[in-house]
């Protein structure tokens, strides 16, 4: 398999398993006995996909966020509300960095062309 078709299958495992986690989280009826059992599901597929590198800040930001989720379902409290307060943050945060290159304004956009009339 070529090397870009790696990259983009793992990118899109990665999205998948980060779309689904924060499903869950934004669940209002939350229950965190399902959440965990769904969310291991969900890492199992993830770990078939192979391993690349990423470089851009979105998706090193999506690492991190996939990482601190495993980190919270192996050590996490009785009620599991301080690590989904802080999960739904780092998601919030997570999809900021994702649509921050949508946003940027191009300033001065009428003095970059001049045809000299």
């Amino acid at each position: 398999m070529n090397e870009k078709e790696l990259r983009i299958r793992y990118i899109r495992v990665l999205e998948k398993f980060a779309k689904r986690t924060i499903a869950l989280l934004k669940l209002s009826d939350f229950d965190d006995k399902r959440f965990i059992a769904r969310t291991e599901k969900n890492l199992e597929e993830m770990k078939k996909a192979k391993e690349v590198i990423l470089t851009s800040p979105y998706l090193i930001a999506l690492k991190n966020f996939i990482d601190s989720i495993i980190r919270s379902l192996q050590h996490h409290s009785e009620t599991f509300e301080k690590e989904r307060e802080t999960l739904l943050k780092e998601a919030n945060l997570l999809q900021k960095e994702k649509n921050r290159n949508t946003y940027k304004k191009d300033k001065h956009k009428n003095q970059k062309f001049d045809d000299g009339y």
